[in-house]
């Protein structure tokens, strides 16, 4: 399950990848071959991804427009070493396949996304 904006979404995770990215304001090397860097922080990214929807589509379907929702953050609350965190940032490359049609329904897997942090670690 993930709580995104304050609401649950009864759909089973998979896979949870974190990554902590460090960006760089600038990373060069002078001619005296040493690197010169200036760091802006450290972010914690996300790669998830979720059950297939034969389990429950609607909470499958609600999830997917909340993570295709057009709006520029979502609040998520993440699992860590020590319990959760709750972070600020926009989900990027979603996607999922179909695999069934029935009655109607047609049942998704394969669901997944990227999450990019707001702001640095703090």
């Amino acid at each position: 399950m993930i709580v995104i904006d304050g609401i649950t979404y009864d759909v089973a995770i998979v896979s949870l990848a974190a990554a902590a990215d460090m960006l760089d304001k600038y990373a060069e090397r002078t001619v005296d071959g040493v690197l010169h860097r200036e760091l802006i922080g450290v972010y914690d990214n996300y790669e998830i991804k979720f059950a297939s929807s034969a389990h429950d589509p609607q909470a499958y379907s609600d999830l997917w427009f909340k993570l295709t929702e057009p709006v520029p953050w979502h609040t998520v609350v993440f699992p860590t070493i020590l319990g959760e965190r709750t972070i600020e940032g926009y989900f990027a490359n979603t996607k999922h396949e179909a695999f069934l049609q029935k009655d109607g329904v047609t049942y998704w897997k394969s669901l997944s996304t990227s999450f990019v942090s707001k702001e640095k670690r703090p």
